[in-house]
């Protein structure tokens, strides 16, 4: 018989509050942001101390993951659909003719093809799992994001190990 255990750790102190404009269908939204909660679920079988990772350890490294995307514009490197331009200062955005330009210091570019909510969970499992690793939980099978846009509005991550 498979069993695992799993440990959760969501809101509270993980929110950041940022700015994107996602394309849909050949369109762009305006640019506008969200006030996002992060939601964390680690699974796996537990450690020798009993646990499948300390509740701490999860929240700081997602916490610091939070930090690092609040109060930025979320700009998703990898568009089919926008014309970015990085300058030295200074990433210009354009789509149809419409463009932006904002200062290099509030712009965080993911790697990313869209700046959905399911596309940053993506991004955020991948760099909470390398955070995770370094700390030496190497034993966890499935780990799960899910980026909250507002209030009953989340986009999931799953990531099978």
């Amino acid at each position: 018989m498979h069993t695992t255990r799993k440990v959760s750790v969501e809101r509270n102190r993980l929110r950041f509050a940022a700015a994107h404009m996602a394309t849909f269908g050949g369109a762009c939204e305006p640019l506008h942001g969200h006030n996002y909660d992060v939601i964390v679920e680690i699974e796996g079988p537990l450690t020798d101390d009993g646990w499948v990772w300390d509740f701490g350890a999860v929240k700081r490294a997602a916490r610091e993951l939070a930090e690092l995307l609040d109060h930025k514009f979320l700009l998703q490197r990898k568009s089919a659909h926008l014309d970015i331009r990085e300058e030295p200062d200074v990433w210009e955005v354009s789509f149809r003719g419409k463009t932006y330009r904002f200062p290099a210091s509030d712009v965080l570019p993911l790697p990313i093809p869209n700046s959905t909510a399911e596309c940053i969970a993506e991004w955020f499992t991948g760099q909470l799992l390398d955070a995770l690793q370094r700390q030496g939980a190497t034993h966890l099978r499935r780990i799960t994001v899910g980026i909250e846009e507002m209030p009953g509005q989340v986009g999931w991550y799953t990531l099978e190990l």
